[in-house]
């Protein structure tokens, strides 16, 4: 009996022990201005900034955040020790990295990964209601890569961050309606 749940080229069926206690943790995104960055994960995407380290000697700072519900976010410490052993053994994780002075450098841009050369694509946030969501996004001015009624795939948006970073916006019970739609 497979490990996985589906196959594909290239799975390895036997998972070295070694692994088990592995966990994904973070994405990195770089950002031109955090005041920037911040608002637009903190108030339109609801995050919570958990953990945020400073590295003068290298002039960059990093910012962990996390999607946390009110439960979750009464659960993390108050000592900053403690909330970075938390910070780096939570899964999914998003690290937002600057370079100090970079928001005010007019030539600053970085690559979403979207446009030529193609590479890293996009981030994603599941939500309870996809409409209520977008309807959200676009009252606060938030640009659209895609609307759910756009394209093929139907019942998923794409919106971008302030850095023209895409993410990918879903309703976990739409897909498996939408997916079938699409695949005919």
């Amino acid at each position: 009996m497979s490990r996985h749940y589906e196959s594909a080229p290239g799975l390895c069926e036997q998972r070295d022990p070694a692994t088990n206690d592995f966990v994904f943790n973070q994405t990195m995104l770089r950002i031109k201005d955090p005041a920037v960055s911040l608002d637009f994960y903190t108030r339109v995407l609801g995050m919570t900034l958990v953990r945020k380290l400073d590295f003068p000697e290298m002039t960059f700072s990093l910012f962990f955040l996390a999607a946390l519900s009110e439960q979750e976010a009464q659960q993390w410490s108050k000592d900053t020790d403690e909330r970075t052993i938390q910070t780096f053994s939570r899964p999914a994780m998003l690290e937002l990295t600057w370079n100090w002075g970079s928001e005010n450098d007019d030539n600053c841009q970085y690559h979403n990964g979207n446009d030529e050369p193609k590479g890293f694509g996009h981030i994603g946030f599941a939500v309870p209601d996809l409409t209520a969501a977008c309807q959200r996004f676009e009252a606060l001015g938030v640009s659209f890569v895609k609307k759910p009624a756009d394209g093929k795939m139907k019942d998923i948006a794409f919106i971008r961050d302030p850095d023209g970073y895409w993410i990918e916006i879903f309703e976990p019970a739409k897909l498996p309606e939408g997916l079938a739609e699409f695949l005919g």
